[in-house]
C-alpha cells in the first residue's frame, strides 16, 4: 500500500479541498502514482477536478456500501498519473445508516485494502467535520496533513483535531502520525501572519513545512473550470507553492 494521507481540519475555508487536489496534481505531475478520494458530502474535490457530482453513480458511498468494488469507481483525470474517486450527496447517508454498527470505523479501511501497492500516495480530502467520516479516513490513513490559513479564527478548534488524532491513534490506529503542517492563504504583508507562522512553528516544529501557500487568484478561479491549478495555469504563483511543497514532501 502506498502512503495514505488524510487531509484534514474541521474547519471550513482553510485551503483544504485546494490543498487536496492541487498537491495531487503536483506529485502526478512529478510522475508518483496518486489516488485523490473525495470523502465529503460536498463533493467539492470531485467537482474541483473536472467532474460533475450529480452524475456519478458509482462513487464513494456506492464503495462503502458495498454496491460496487473500488475499482468500479476509480475515474482517471485528465492527468496521466491522477485519479480520483469522486463524492456524491449521497455520502450524507453513511453516517445514519452505520451510527449503530460496533465497527463503522473499519469500513474505509477494509476497501482500501484491494488496492495494495497500486499508488504511491492516497489522498482522502474529508468534510470539515470531526464526524464519522473523518473518524473513517484517520482509522484508514498512515498520516494527517493539516492546511491551517494564517488567520486567527483558524487556530481555534485546532486542539479538537489534535485530540481526535490522539484518540483515534489510542484506540484504533497506533500507526497515525501528522504528516505536516501546511499555512495556506498567507499574506506576507499582515503582522498576524507572521506571528500565527511563528506560533505554528513553535508549537509544532519541523512539521511545519517550509512551503507556504499564499493567496493566489488563480488558485480561487481553478476549481470553477474543473481543472488543478497545474493545468489552469502553471505559471501563477500557486501552482509553484504546490509544486514546492510536492518537491518538500517526496525529500521527506
Amino acid at each position: 500500500m502506498g502512503e495514505i494521507i488524510a487531509v484534514a481540519n474541521q474547519k471550513g475555508g482553510v485551503g483544504k479541498t485546494t490543498t487536496a487536489i492541487n498537491l495531487s496534481a503536483a506529485l502526478a505531475v512529478a510522475e508518483k502514482r496518486i489516488l485523490l478520494i473525495d470523502l465529503d458530502p460536498q463533493a467539492n474535490a470531485t467537482t474541483g477536478i473536472g467532474l460533475n457530482k450529480n452524475q456519478n453513480k458509482k462513487d464513494i458511498y456506492s464503495i462503502l456500501n458495498g454496491e460496487n468494488s473500488i475499482r468500479e469507481a476509480i475515474v482517471p483525470t485528465d492527468l496521466k498519473y491522477l485519479k480520483i474517486i469522486p463524492s456524491t450527496r449521497n455520502l450524507a447517508k453513511f453516517e445514519l445508516e452505520t451510527v449503530s454498527e460496533d465497527n463503522n470505523h473499519l469500513y474505509l479501511k477494509n476497501v482500501l485494502r484491494d488496492l495494495e501497492g497500486e499508488y504511491d500516495y492516497l489522498f482522502i480530502d474529508l468534510p470539515p467535520s470531526l464526524g464519522l467520516l473523518t473518524i473513517n479516513a484517520l482509522t484508514a490513513a498512515h498520516n494527517v496533513l493539516i492546511p491551517i490559513q494564517a488567520e486567527y479564527y483558524a487556530l481555534e478548534g485546532l486542539s479538537d483535531l489534535m485530540n481526535t488524532i490522539t484518540r483515534i491513534k489510542e484506540h484504533f490506529n497506533p500507526i497515525l502520525e501528522i504528516k505536516g503542517v501546511l499555512l495556506t492563504m498567507h499574506d506576507e504583508r499582515t503582522n498576524l501572519a507572521k506571528q500565527i507562522e511563528a506560533e505554528l512553528r513553535n508549537y509544532f516544529k519541523s512539521k511545519v513545512y517550509e512551503t507556504i501557500i499564499p493567496r493566489n487568484i488563480r488558485l480561487s478561479e481553478a476549481p470553477s473550470f474543473g481543472k488543478p491549478i497545474q493545468a489552469y495555469d502553471i505559471n501563477s504563483t500557486g501552482a509553484r507553492a504546490y509544486l514546492s511543497l510536492a518537491k518538500e514532501m517526496m525529500k521527506k
